[in-house]
């Protein structure tokens, strides 16, 4: 039998996606996904059978066959979900693994747990690769964005291999880059979710402004579509889809339950965020929109309670736009002073220059403002202390200010808008009201000493 030259276990959307990608790039490779009867039956080989690029791929559903049809160094991608079925896995793997293989994390895993695994399997003598894939299961299949992490000297074993799969920059170069030791790939994937959360909740915003004025799903994306070409992103074109889509002549937006979910990746970032001390609150915004949002009957409630008198918004297409990009630029500014700062804390060296140029394709949150953030960025200095965006930032102030001062006259919840200008006004007062604070601490620390108070400060 001939080997495969890697081995993809893990066979939902993304695991597939990623092997037909890998087999259309010419690799040879191994497919595995367990077998459980009654539930999961011959899922390598159906799905074999199914796509002529994988005609040469190797099926198993038998954990030891599958291992041993791989090129040693063993390589494998695992493509589980985040959590204890990665250990659970690893664990299954390491007794069927030899000195030097390789098991490469491609989930949404938590940095910190890659960075245990790492040390983990070291002592093994195996190797552990942390990646972050971005792009979803079309990402997958075309091409995302990686941000790969651990070993440099491993990561060159399977560079190739990630390489060929990601999306390519407008100079044809890989969206994939060695983040750094350890897991920061995996971190950095982290972040780059969190500002995707503020993204989508930007544009939730400014659907919020419109709908309130009383525009219709096609007059507002008609606007967003305006918008595509000063200001484009995929998330605000997969929105003009959005709103567009009908069903039997009815918009399959208005009858979606007005409840947002999330799956840890933004709580996990929101942690980081207190841990390192960062004042990146842009992202606690949007997280903290899709916890109130999920109380629907408490909302309900509470609007049958209080008053509802507010009078439309008088905001216009480009108010609105300029406002949505200057909270967009607050929050890529909070997003890469975030990486900077934990990969200085953890001494990963990380190149923010080449973080922004694998976001420009193949990710979430590629848009024309990261093509302009790749072009612009400098490792000693943050987005809003350098042009051209404090300057775009000083242009937009007014208009940002208005439709934020419009949000609160006509009682709409725009949280990461309002979060964007309170963060700006924040960020550049130079004399600010700390110091009451501190001397409210250096009160209480004699009285409790004490013992004349019991509580914490």
């Amino acid at each position: 039998m001939i080997r495969a030259e890697i081995g993809v276990l893990g066979l939902g959307v993304m695991g597939k996606n990623l092997s037909r990608n890998l087999a259309n790039n010419g690799f040879r490779i191994a497919l595995y996904n367990r077998h459980v009867e009654g539930v999961e039956e011959n899922v390598a080989s159906d799905f074999k059978s199914k796509h002529p690029e994988l005609k040469k791929a190797l099926d198993f559903d038998n954990l030891s066959a599958f291992v041993q049809s791989l090129e040693i160094p063993r390589k494998i991608i695992l493509m589980v979900n985040a959590g204890k079925v990665v250990d659970l896995v690893v664990e299954q793997l390491a007794d069927y693994l030899e000195e030097g293989d390789i098991i490469i994390d491609a989930g949404n895993s938590h940095f910190q747990e890659t960075n245990r695994r790492i040390k983990w399997l070291n002592a093994k003598r195996l190797n552990f690769i942390g990646i972050g894939v971005s792009g979803g299961e079309q990402g997958a299949l075309l091409g995302p964005s990686i941000m790969s992490s651990g070993d440099q000297a491993v990561y060159l074993k399977i560079q190739k291999y990630l390489e060929a799969i990601a999306a390519k920059d407008s100079n044809n170069k890989p969206c994939c880059v060695y983040v750094g030791p350890q897991g920061s790939g995996h971190f950095v994937k982290m972040i780059h979710n969190g500002i995707e959360y503020v993204e989508m909740q930007l544009l939730a915003d400014c659907y919020t402004v419109l709908k309130q004025q009383g525009k219709s799903n096609e007059a507002m994306a008609d606007i967003f579509e305006k918008w595509i070409e000063d200001v484009g992103s995929y998330l605000l074109s997969i929105t003009v889809e959005i709103l567009r889509k009908k069903d039997n002549n009815t918009y399959v937006l208005d009858i979606i339950l007005d409840k947002a979910t999330n799956k840890g990746t933004g709580k996990w970032a929101t942690a980081t965020i207190a841990d390192c001390g960062e004042p990146a609150t842009m992202i606690p915004s949007a997280l903290f929109a899709r916890y109130i949002s999920f109380f629907k009957e408490k909302r309900q409630q509470a609007a049958s309670l209080f008053s509802q008198n507010s009078k439309p918004n008088t905001v216009n297409s480009n108010e609105l736009k300029s406002a949505y990009q200057f909270s967009r630029i607050i929050n890529h500014h909070q997003g890469f002073s975030l990486i900077k700062r934990v990969s200085d804390q953890n001494e990963w060296g990380i190149d923010l220059n080449e973080i922004a140029r694998i976001w420009t394709e193949g990710c979430i949150i590629k848009s024309e403002l990261m093509k302009s953030i790749a072009t612009t960025m400098n490792n000693d200095k943050p987005i809003l202390f350098t042009n051209p965006w404090y300057s775009e930032i000083e242009t937009s102030y007014t208009a940002m200010r208005y439709v934020v001062l419009q949000g609160i006259e006509s009682q709409l919840h725009i949280p990461s808008m309002m979060e964007a200008i309170n963060y700006f006004h924040g960020i550049k007062t130079s004399n600010g009201s700390a110091n009451l604070i501190q001397a409210q601490r250096d009160y209480l620390v004699p009285i409790l000493m004490r013992g004349e108070m019991i509580c914490q400060v």
